[in-house]
């Protein structure tokens, strides 16, 4: 296995200033660091037995079937293909907070590239919206040549709004989108949950696969702010002066019923959920996600 480290030093992921050269500095170290690349979104199912013939790889019998019936048979798959995978991503301007070197919208529109970058290596469609009421862009469902560049052209450029409702957009994508895929959705932690769940069920009822990714900063997570603050608002005009340590305790658990909730949403109509920390190295969310999906695949 090569070393793959000084492909995710932040310093330098951070001088990889388009979107488009970043995503592939960060997709190639990361394949290039594993025995083998997961497949991300497709997926190779059992279908049927058949006689073994001479020629036939062994590491397609079925050893358990033989120990019964000492006769060699091999397994056939059917291997999932033209998958269309859409990434939402989340322009609200609380999106805009960073404690460190990226900022939660700098982050996920990496990650969004990433997974685009990972989606067309593997000859599949991707497309990519920021939600926002006010100004949505979109680049259409595609594997062109310039397809990943469109989408690292449309998150640079694109303009925050005060606040989005995230389950009013995915029933509206729902309702546009004609075949079933793969839907990635990241965050804000802080979106508006209104109608989460309904929305969940109309995409899972239309066969769509669906992983949730929200935003935190280590700030959100920690809130280690002590003595006087003044804290002023994202997507909110005005500000408010306050000791941080006097609603810390009261803070730290609505954030963890936050999260919660939207956890429970997410597993309890079949979703995965993915809580995204922008401290975290690209390689270790990437890795953890792909290594999910392939045992989820295989299970």
């Amino acid at each position: 296995m090569k070393d793959s480290k000084r492909y995710f030093d932040p310093e330098t992921i951070k001088r990889i200033s388009r979107l488009e050269l970043r995503s592939k500095y960060i997709v190639e170290g990361l394949l290039s660091g594993m025995h083998r690349s997961p497949r991300f979104g497709q997926s190779v199912e059992f279908r049927q037995h058949r006689e073994y013939s001479v020629g036939d790889e062994l590491r397609h019998v079925d050893w358990k079937v033989w120990a019964r019936q000492d006769r060699l048979y091999v397994k056939q798959f059917e291997d999932e293909t033209n998958l269309n995978c859409q990434l939402l991503v989340d322009s609200s301007a609380s999106m805009n907070y960073a404690s460190g070197l990226f900022s939660k919208f700098e982050y996920a529109a990496t990650l969004a590239c990433c997974l685009a970058y990972l989606v067309l290596r593997q000859k599949d469609k991707v497309g990519c919206v920021s939600f926002n009421p006010e100004s949505s862009r979109r680049v259409l469902l595609g594997n062109r040549k310039t397809q990943l560049n469109e989408i690292a052209n449309v998150l640079d450029e694109v303009a925050f709004c005060t606040q989005t409702a995230i389950a009013e957009f995915l029933m509206e994508q729902a309702r546009e989108l004609d075949r079933n895929g793969l839907l990635v959705v990241i965050c804000d932690v802080w979106t508006l949950q209104d109608g989460l769940e309904r929305a969940f069920k109309m995409l899972r009822q239309r066969g769509h696969d669906v992983i949730l990714m929200p935003m935190v900063d280590p700030d959100e997570v920690d809130f280690p702010f002590k003595g006087p603050t003044r804290f002023e608002g994202l997507e909110l005009d005005g500000e408010l002066q306050i000791n941080p340590e006097e609603i810390r305790n009261e803070y730290l658990a609505l954030f963890q019923q936050r999260v919660n909730s939207m956890r429970r949403v997410c597993l309890s109509n079949g979703c995965d959920f993915e809580l995204i920390q922008t401290s975290q190295p690209f390689n270790v969310v990437l890795s953890k996600l792909l290594n999910r999906r392939l045992g989820t695949q295989r299970r």
